[in-house]
Order: structure tokens, then C-alpha cells, then sequence
């Protein structure tokens, strides 16, 4: 792989020069927060269970462009919705104001982070940090967008925001915060603030994540390691020039997780199959997640659970030995075997955890066949946005235009909002959020 080539000058200077305008500050004063979206090539679904999970950064993302505010007011513009996020960082911030607001929001027919609701991530970053004993006092005025062009479903763009703001209001206010940190303050906005049962894969990730290797975490002791590849393996054609691109193929489906009742509903069948399985074994004093329950204790007891429970049940067990193979094959160098547990992974997501719609099913079949495509799966939760897989380099641009051609035969109508046709995006690795 080349260097990071995300963001280019030409992307900082614009995010710079709109907050030089807003501010009436000089735009050598405008720091920008770089927080990358993440994909998840093996762990689907376990890191709210507390699974080992696999991720890394793309090389693109939210840019948040910012100057300190002089005193506690918070002023913000997005290159992607409408109006103006204003607000005092003093202000009480309580959880369910953020929940009402998104309820009032899509009964009056806004989506989530549109218009009215887009600002409540700045608000909860206040919320997080404040609950957490930091003192804010100084706000910012800020611009914030995303990659151009590139829907962000699938891709964990909740996450990066969010990030991205605890990353601002950190340095505006010269706060010293760890990743570790500010792994759990993203998990305060978005499971208290905004009410989403997610784990912790996602701002793992994109705070841990290191150019050139993938990072591997255990979500229930949250442990972490970055886990890098040969510098030399010509069988496999890895080395510091790693020859694969990541391609994200949208499907065209948007609707956050907010408000899918099926995300939510997933992660009670799953605590519900680890309390049946904790019950059986005599441990129904552990918390009910599934990282509790021993695989023998699985084996033994699976017969207890209903047809639903036993599949969720499933795709977590399977999901994790997935996930600790797929390193040592990464170590190796070895992404054949990779790319197959990749597409293992997607297969179970359809049958085991039921996440799939018919458009993102059919475009991880066509990416399974496309040339030169070693793995493909659902990224992020499955129920809208893209789909991801590793291809080979030099065949990455074969592999675009055969999943172009053949997504835009099934699904005309959709593929024909994404980018003007354009379904496929090529990607390379990323690096971690941070302020420059």
C-alpha cells in the first residue's frame, strides 16, 4: 500500500477557509479533526456480546474543521445538512432531550441527522465529557462534512462524528484524553445519548487503528492489539506494498440505526440466548452476554434454545473462531483464506443473525463472483448502506465494473441514486482520528 492519501491539502484548505469565514479568524488558526470511517473485515455482530472483533480505518472520512470559541457558545455548519447547530457547552445535557428530539424529529418526517436532529452528536460529546468529570468551558465554531460523493452508511459515520467532536472539544479545551478514553465516551453518546445499543467496535477502531495493520479487539476485557502483515510474502503478493484495495459497494438503501428496530431487537436475542445458556450451566449470575457462556457449555446446551435463539447463538460462536483464524491468515500474509472466512462471515450475517436485505444480499452474491475479489461481507449492522470487500489490486477495476453492471441490472431504480450510478467506490488502508 501507498501512503495515507486522505485528507489531500486541497480538502483541509476548504474545510479551513469555511471556518476562517464563519470565525472571522485567520484560517492558520483552524484545526481540523481527521476521524476515518472503519470497516470490520471479520467480527459481524459479537462486540455488543463482548466478541473479538477485527477493523480497520479507510482512507476516508469526516473532517471537522474548528476554532476554540472565546467563550462557552458552540456554532455549527455541516457541508451535508441544513441549518445551524447552536448551543451553549454549559448547558444541561440530559440523554432522553436527545431521544425526544430524534422521536419528534422522524414523526414530523426528518431522518435521522437531518435538519433538526444532525446536531445532537456535538451535544452529546458535551454530555459524555461532562459525565465523565472533564470540565468544558470553551465551545467551538465549526465546519464539519464527510467524504464527497461517498454515502457513509455501512461505514460507521455515526461513530466518526462523534469522535470527531470529543476530538475538537478535547483541544479547544486542552483536555489530555486517551484513546481508551474516548472509546467510552463515544459509547456514552451513542447508547445513553442517543439510545443505540451498540458495542464498541466502532470508535475502537477509529481511535486505535494504525497504517498497515489490522487491529484486532476483545470487547469484553477490551484489550487490544494491532496485528501487522509480512513485510515480504511474494506468494501471496503482501509486503509494504500490500497489493489489495478495499471496495465499498453501496447499495442505495438509507436508514440509521436509530431507528431499525431490528438492530436492537437482534442484541436482546442475543443477551436472551446467553441467559438460557447461563441459566442451563448454573452461571445465572454472569451478566447475559455471550462472551459469558463457554463454547462447551454451547454445545452442550444449544438444544435449549428456540430456532430464532439458536441462530443468533450460532452466528457469535462461529463469528469469533472466524475472527482469531482470520489474524493468524493476516499474519501470514495469506488473504485467500482470508477473503474466504470474509465471505463466511456475509453467509452467516443472511442466515444466522438475518440482518440482510434483499439489495445488500444481492450485491454481496455479485461481490463473492466479482474477478479478483478475495472476501466481501455487509459492513456495519446489514440492514442498509454498503457492503466491503478485499480484491486484488490489479484486478480491482475489473472487479468495479463487473459489480457496477450487474447490481445495476437487479436494482436499476437504486443503483441509480448512488453517485450518479456510480456503485463502487476502491478504497486503501487508513490511519487512527486525530487533530492536525
Amino acid at each position: 500500500m501507498g501512503e495515507v492519501s486522505w485528507p489531500s491539502e486541497s480538502e483541509l484548505n476548504s474545510v479551513k477557509k469555511k471556518v476562517a469565514e464563519m470565525s472571522g479568524r485567520d484560517a492558520k488558526e483552524v484545526r481540523v479533526v481527521v476521524s476515518p470511517y472503519r470497516i470490520s473485515p471479520l467480527g459481524a455482530h459479537i462486540d455488543h456480546q463482548g466478541g473479538t472483533v477485527s477493523a480497520m480505518t479507510i482512507n476516508k472520512g469526516i473532517l471537522l474543521g474548528f476554532v476554540p470559541s472565546n467563550d462557552s457558545q458552540v456554532v455549527i455548519q455541516s457541508g451535508q445538512f441544513k441549518g445551524e447547530v447552536r448551543f451553549c457547552v454549559d448547558e444541561i445535557q440530559l440523554p432522553k432531550n436527545a431521544i425526544k428530539l430524534n422521536n419528534l424529529n422522524q414523526q414530523n418526517g426528518y431522518g435521522p441527522g437531518e435538519e433538526c436532529s444532525w446536531g445532537n452528536y456535538s451535544r452529546g460529546a458535551i454530555y459524555a465529557l461532562r459525565k465523565s468529570g472533564n470540565h468544558i468551558r470553551r465551545g467551538i465554531t465549526g465546519f464539519i462534512d464527510g467524504a464527497e460523493g461517498l454515502d457513509s452508511s455501512g461505514l460507521s459515520s455515526s461513530a466518526a462524528v462523534g469522535v470527531a467532536y470529543l476530538l475538537a472539544f478535547e483541544s479547544s479545551n486542552n483536555l489530555i484524553v486517551d484513546p481508551e478514553e474516548n472509546i467510552e465516551y463515544d459509547r456514552l453518546i451513542e447508547n445513553e445519548y442517543l439510545g443505540l445499543k451498540n458495542g464498541i467496535l466502532d470508535q475502537s477502531a477509529i481511535l486505535l487503528s494504525s497504517y498497515g495493520y489490522l487491529t484486532c479487539m476483545n470487547c469484553k476485557t477490551k484489550e487490544h492489539k494491532l496485528v501487522q502483515a509480512p513485510e515480504i510474502n511474494s506468494q501471496y503478493n503482501l509486503g509494504k506494498n500490500m497489493k489489495f484495495k478495499i471496495l465499498l459497494a453501496f447499495s442505495g438503501l438509507k436508514q440509521a440505526l436509530t431507528t431499525n428496530p431490528g438492530y436492537n431487537r437482534r442484541v436482546t436475542e442475543c443477551q436472551e440466548a446467553a441467559r438460557i445458556l447461563l441459566q442451563a450451566s448454573g452461571n445465572e449470575w454472569l451478566e447475559p452476554l455471550l462472551s459469558n457462556v463457554a463454547s462447551e457449555v454451547y454445545d452442550k446446551h444449544k438444544c435449549k434454545l428456540d430456532p430464532i435463539l439458536a441462530k443468533r447463538a450460532e452466528h457469535y460462536f462461529s463469528e469469533n473462531k472466524r475472527v482469531l483464524n482470520g489474524l493468524d491468515y493476516w499474519a501470514s500474509g495469506n488473504l485467500e483464506e482470508f477473503g474466504k472466512l470474509i465471505s463466511a462471515s456475509g453467509l452467516s450475517s443472511i442466515q444466522n443473525y438475518e440482518c440482510g436485505s434483499e439489495p445488500l444480499i444481492q450485491l454481496y452474491k455479485i461481490l463473492v463472483k466479482a474477478p479478483g475479489v478475495y472476501g466481501a461481507r455487509f459492513s456495519g449492522a446489514g440492514f442498509r448502506g454498503c457492503c466491503i470487500a478485499f480484491v486484488d489490486a490489479n484486478r480491482a477495476l475489473d472487479a468495479t465494473s463487473f459489480v457496477e453492471k450487474e447490481y445495476t441490472m437487479l436494482q436499476p431504480e437504486l443503483a441509480s441514486q448512488i453517485n450518479g450510478g456510480k456503485v463502487v467506490l476502491i478504497c486503501d488502508a487508513g490511519d487512527c482520528a486525530r487533530v492536525i
